[in-house]
């Protein structure tokens, strides 16, 4: 067949493809150093063709393409399946409308039909510490805030992807959470049982490491809060010997000033697809 279910003994092809560019591919990277060739694991790299693969798809919660082309695009949505299996297709905005166009070709609504999409997402990046000075209040989260925390990403959330996580998977979100606290991935800015600010370290891998659910109280938004704040976040990232990086919507313009002011710099442009 032309695409295949990827396995340990492919490591070192889809470590060629990722490394490419380990800033775009981080995802990738991250579910490759967290065993996803392994049997029995979490999700699946798919690969084509299938004796030595040129294009990998991952397929779990998010679909997301790697190096894919007009035939690995087909070939992939051939493969696919009437049945839906993740909530999303995230990746560079070519290679994600393309993927998504063959899966709504081949199976019609399943696939078509998409809650919303982010069609601008310019991906940022730094491996330098940051120009401007650090909010001291930031720390890594710990369990005794979780409840604090966990409500303020739920807001995130809500207010970011326009879907409520204690409705659409409460369980599993609450352990997500949980995990980026225990892994020290959650960050933020917390007096008297309130956040102020967050921000999390997502993927991680090939020497990168992606911030994601940056989010601010909206009383105190517009107020120089938060460039400092994700100074320190970014700075703890360089420090560890990885770059920062992060994707952001086109259309968050005081955002991406925020990034910018931190030393952030255009580094690509991703789609996101949500189901």
């Amino acid at each position: 067949m032309n695409v295949r279910v990827l396995d340990r003994s492919d490591r070192r092809a889809v470590a060629a493809l990722v490394d490419a560019d380990p800033v775009l591919n981080v995802f990738v990277a991250s579910r490759l150093a967290a065993g996803v060739l392994e049997r029995h694991a979490p999700g699946e790299l798919w690969g084509y063709p299938g004796r030595t693969p040129r294009s990998v798809v991952h397929v779990g919660a998010n679909l997301v393409p790697v190096n894919t082309d007009e035939a690995s695009s087909r070939a992939f949505a051939d493969r696919m399946g009437p049945v839906r299996p993740f909530c999303a297709i995230v990746g560079l905005t070519d290679e994600v409308t393309r993927l998504w166009r063959d899966l709504s070709d081949v199976w019609g609504d399943t696939y078509a039909g998409a809650r919303a999409v982010r069609e601008r997402q310019p991906v940022m990046a730094t491996g330098r510490l940051c120009p401007i000075a650090e909010d001291p209040r930031v720390t890594r989260v710990t369990a005794s805030d979780f409840d604090a925390y966990f409500a303020a990403a739920v807001a995130m959330y809500t207010e970011e992807l326009d879907e409520n996580p204690l409705e659409s998977n409460p369980y599993g979100y609450r352990r997500y959470v949980k995990t980026l606290i225990e892994t020290g991935r959650a960050f933020g800015i917390i007096e008297d049982g309130e956040v102020l600010f967050k921000a999390d370290l997502g993927a991680v891998g090939g020497g990168v490491a992606q911030v994601q659910g940056v989010w601010v109280a909206p009383k105190l938004r517009g107020r120089g809060l938060a460039a400092p704040a994700m100074a320190t976040v970014t700075n703890t990232v360089v420090r560890s010997g990885r770059t920062a990086s992060l994707y952001v919507n086109d259309f968050n313009t005081p955002a991406i000033a925020t990034y910018r002011r931190c030393g952030y710099t255009d580094r690509g442009m991703f789609t996101t697809v949500l189901y």
